[in-house]
């Protein structure tokens, strides 16, 4: 771990800021511009379904009270106008309201799976609110929703896991940074502006994991992507912050990671080499839930269909992992929605009962049932010790279900999960997690317009273009 006191540490905040100011979306290779559309196609799938969310419908009146100018297009079934950073706070919010926008991947044994971030919602929500007032290219926009991503992903990979694992949610604190990049390059902000920006959104910077399981959660997104407006507009403006926010002995590493510091060697010399999005890549979730489980969903899926296994013949189910799921996931038996997010007796209940886990199953009503509660109570959390030995870069979890004839059926879950860079989504796979969570709000025709405008965003005249197909089915007012 670099010794952040060491006067030979670089500057780090002239190298972001260089970075940032320099790429264009020419540097980035074919893959990253392929694998960044997907996650944009992904991650608008997932804003518009939280949108419906109560958590997304009263940030949004909140906002409609605050009052401000009509710049951009807060989503939802009455889409309305705010000003860009209160719109990226709405479409933020509604973005991880679900919690199944993707997640940035662990890079080493020592970065633990989960402390790294959801890395696109931040980035896209803050690109789109400033594009449309701007009028801006989808060709500038996808180059500003890539360069917040890695400038997010770097941040990230670099600080010291103390961050995460003393309790900060690193979506909410270093999402901050890869919103407010993708305003500035919209902005067009320089050398000069870029260390104030970074410096105004390191202050700006927060979220911790106490709010895992609550509307909160959620809100530590959008936060962090109108905080990242607020930092690029007022940088403009000529607003002023320290020259070097993200250097020792004060800056964002040292203080945000408890004195903990970063390593040096994972943000120097590495943005763009290589892009984070190509490798180690991104994962794109499966299930409307916290990703440390969803492996532990696929395992529990499989047992149950390789052996047709009936609700009612199921006697007990361990869970068997390592204290980096155990502990994130961190309700034993779940009252709602939002606890069942993060709850794995829920997580595999619901693949018992129903063989699937998707926004049909994540309500409050069924988590509720007598089926269900009944289910969860015959789960067991086990801290495996010799899964926990392996590391904590990877998902791994064994399920185990005990059935009333005396067999015990065992199912490994497999490291290469769904949605992960091993066994990504088909384009059929993601045009049907779209479907399915743009559905709520536009009919087939939208649909399919709006995924095919994302998946060519980079010829789009004007960004605006993307936005008027998302919200074309349902009237705009004044309103959420």
């Amino acid at each position: 771990m670099e010794n952040t006191k060491n006067t030979a540490t670089p500057h780090i905040t002239r190298a972001v800021a260089d970075f940032i100011a320099s790429v264009r979306l020419a540097d980035f290779p074919p893959e990253a511009l392929d694998i960044g559309k997907r996650c944009i196609i992904d991650g608008l799938g997932v804003m518009l379904a939280g949108s419906v969310q109560p958590a997304a419908r009263i940030v949004a009146e909140y906002s409609v009270t605050a009052g401000s100018q009509p710049e951009a297009t807060a989503f939802g079934r009455q889409p309305f106008r705010a000003g860009a950073a209160l719109t990226a706070l709405i479409n933020g919010t509604a973005g991880h309201a679900l919690d199944w926008d993707d997640t940035q991947l662990a890079t080493s044994a020592d970065r633990i799976f989960g402390l790294l971030t959801h890395p696109t919602i931040p980035p896209l929500v803050a690109a789109l609110a400033v594009g449309e007032r701007e009028n801006c290219s989808g060709h500038a926009f996808l180059e500003a929703f890539l360069t917040g991503f890695e400038v997010e992903c770097k941040i990230a990979e670099a600080i010291n896991p103390a961050h995460y694992m003393r309790g900060f949610h690193t979506s909410g604190t270093i999402g901050t940074f890869g919103a407010a990049v993708a305003a500035a390059k919209l902005l067009g902000l320089g050398r000069h502006e870029i260390p104030h920006m970074l410096a105004i959104a390191a202050s700006s910077a927060s979220g911790i994991r106490v709010n895992f399981g609550s509307m909160t959660k959620p809100l530590h997104v959008g936060r962090a992507a109108q905080n990242g407006v607020v930092a690029a507009e007022l940088a403009a403006r000529g607003f002023t912050g320290g020259n070097d926010a993200l250097d020792p002995p004060w800056g964002f590493f040292s203080t945000f990671s408890h004195g903990q510091g970063f390593d040096a060697d994972r943000i120097f010399g590495r943005l763009g080499s290589p892009y984070t999005i190509v490798s180690p890549g991104v994962s794109i979730k499966p299930y409307p839930c916290g990703v440390l489980g969803h492996p532990t969903m696929d395992a529990m899926r499989r047992l149950v269909l390789d052996h047709d296994v009936a609700p009612d013949t199921i006697a007990a189910i361990r869970v068997r992992a390592g204290s980096n799921i155990l502990n994130p996931l961190r309700y034993d038996i779940a009252t709602n929605e939002l606890e069942a997010k993060f709850c794995p007796a829920f997580m595999v209940s619901a693949i018992a009962l129903r063989r699937k886990a998707g926004i049909g199953e994540f309500t409050d009503e069924f988590v509720r049932s007598p089926a269900v509660q009944s289910m969860m109570r015959k789960v067991q959390r086990v801290l495996d010790p010799a899964i926990e030995a392996l590391g904590w870069e990877k998902i791994r979890s064994t399920v185990e279900v005990d059935l009333t004839d005396g067999r015990t059926l065992v199912q490994q879950a497999d490291e290469r999960y769904r949605g992960g860079p091993d066994l990504p989504f088909t384009r059929s796979e993601l045009y049907e997690k779209f479907s399915d969570c743009a559905a709520l709000l536009l009919d087939a025709t939208g649909i399919s317009a709006a995924f095919s405008m994302a998946e060519s965003v980079e010829h789009l005249p004007q960004i605006g273009d993307l936005v008027r197909c998302l919200s074309h089915t349902a009237k705009a007012s004044g309103h959420p």
